[in-house]
């Protein structure tokens, strides 16, 4: 999870993870939006398959980006926002 309140205007947070295979994406992406619907976060908005290797879920302050290792290693996203304060690392 990186903080990302200092260098962004439209989001507050990202969570940035991976699945090995599109079942393990749509899986996270179906666990993810059930978990913070409990929590009472609204999903705004999808973007991307599990068939790209790329997912993108809207939470308004929190976007959630879950990718497959190519496409996380492609879009390095971690670097891209280097001046994110990290909040919470799990590999």
């Amino acid at each position: 999870m990186l903080d990302i309140r200092g260098i962004s205007n439209f989001a507050d947070y990202f969570v940035i993870c991976s699945g090995e295979t599109g079942r393990q994406i749509e899986t996270l992406r179906d666990e993810i939006d059930q978990a913070l619907a409990k929590e009472g976060a609204t999903l705004r908005h999808v973007e991307g398959s599990s068939d790209s290797g790329w997912v993108l879920l809207d939470f308004g302050d929190l976007i959630v980006h879950i990718f497959a290792p190519r496409e996380r290693q492609y879009y390095q996203l971690e670097k891209l926002w280097g001046k994110a304060a990290p909040v919470v690392r799990i590999q």
